[in-house]
């Protein structure tokens, strides 16, 4: 028997039980150890306010094209894409898998899940990883994927403004390409946390003039490149303000609906600022020919086998995959500490 975590409504989570079907030739059987929860996407998922929830996505012509037309309709099945498990079964015809290796990828919060062998392949754990580390492979790519967007010069300084998990991320693997990074957020322990794992300084934006601040520390001259990934539009402002002359920032943040609070006729036109939206559905193109979603993930959870980043200290929140809803309700309210929620599962 297989359970998986359903959206009925608007925050409004339930369990829906399945049948496990028999393995085919060539696929494994996968149990889920943990598996992350995203404050981004999924909350947009769960809070009813993604545009693929209300609108139709023109995959040829890349527009939202038509109202009350939704791509993803109730109740949505697809929650979870950070998972990681180890295989529990193997179908014939597979000869170099093994019951009990650890693979990571996205097969959405529930206890089973069937793949086809090249799948758990592709995406096996190295041996002797904690398993937790895999849940950062998606969110991961995510975050060096920016980090590729912004073309980080060693010596460059790397404002990142907003320090939630994909922040805190961008913040070590901005330092280990050779930034010096500020972080820029509200919240004090995850300034403190940016601190700890390489940031030369931290600023809380509530105390006013972050991008001042930014300019004194550079002399005049500005962050040589912003990174963006609080989905807040003063963050967006402030980042377009504190850039230097000519130079880039990086939107990451998945901003939701209208965003207003933009002078686009003050820093950003008198500066020449250059606006570089990153987002996992694909990467630069001049990088195309070597860089994939599949090799981001992969890089995300190599570099933190090898302790270039260090994420499994980003998990804050875990309960078991029975309280999910409850969890999920804690991750919307914004409860003051918490980074990455987590959901384990029981052995079955």
């Amino acid at each position: 028997m297989s359970i998986a975590l359903v959206l009925a409504a608007p925050r409004a989570l339930t369990f829906e039980e399945s049948e496990d079907p028999p393995l085919a030739a060539g696929e494994v059987r996968i149990r889920t150890l943990c598996s992350g929860i995203s404050a981004g996407t999924e909350l947009s998922q769960y809070r009813g306010t993604n545009p693929f929830m209300n609108r139709r996505f023109d995959e040829a012509r890349r527009l939202f094209v038509a109202r009350d037309e939704p791509r993803w309709t109730w109740p949505v099945r697809n929650l979870g894409y950070e998972e990681a498990g180890e295989i529990v079964e193997i179908g014939s015809g597979v000869a170099d898998l093994e019951v009990g290796q650890r693979v990571y990828g996205t097969w959405n919060h529930r206890t089973h899940h069937v793949a086809p062998a090249d799948y758990a392949r592709e995406r096996l754990l190295p041996d002797g990883a904690d398993p937790r580390i895999g849940i950062f492979s998606h969110i991961g790519a995510v975050a060096l994927n920016g980090v590729h967007d912004a073309r980080i010069r060693i010596g460059d300084l790397v404002a990142v403004f907003g320090l939630g998990v994909p922040g805190q991320i961008v913040v070590q693997a901005a330092r280990a390409s050779g930034g010096r990074v500020v972080g820029i957020d509200p919240d004090p322990a995850r300034r403190e946390t940016a601190l700890r794992h390489g940031a030369v300084a931290v600023r809380d934006p509530g105390a006013g003039g972050a991008a001042e601040a930014i300019k004194d520390m550079t002399g005049g001259r500005g962050a040589d490149v912003c990174i963006e990934v609080s989905g807040a539009a003063p963050a967006l402002a402030d980042a377009i303000r504190a850039v230097a002359y000519a130079s880039r920032v990086v939107v990451m943040g998945f901003f939701q609906g209208e965003v207003r609070g933009l002078e686009l006729g003050a820093e950003y036109h008198h500066n020449r600022v250059e606006l570089v939206c990153s987002q996992i559905s694909g990467v630069a193109p001049e990088a195309s020919h070597r860089w994939s979603k599949p090799r981001l993930w992969r890089t995300a959870i190599e570099l933190q086998h090898e302790g270039v980043l260090d994420l499994v200290p980003l998990i804050t929140h875990v309960a078991p995959f029975a309280e999910a809803p409850a969890l999920f309700a804690r991750l919307d309210a914004g409860e003051p500490g918490l980074l990455q929620a987590m959901l384990v599962f029981a052995a079955t």
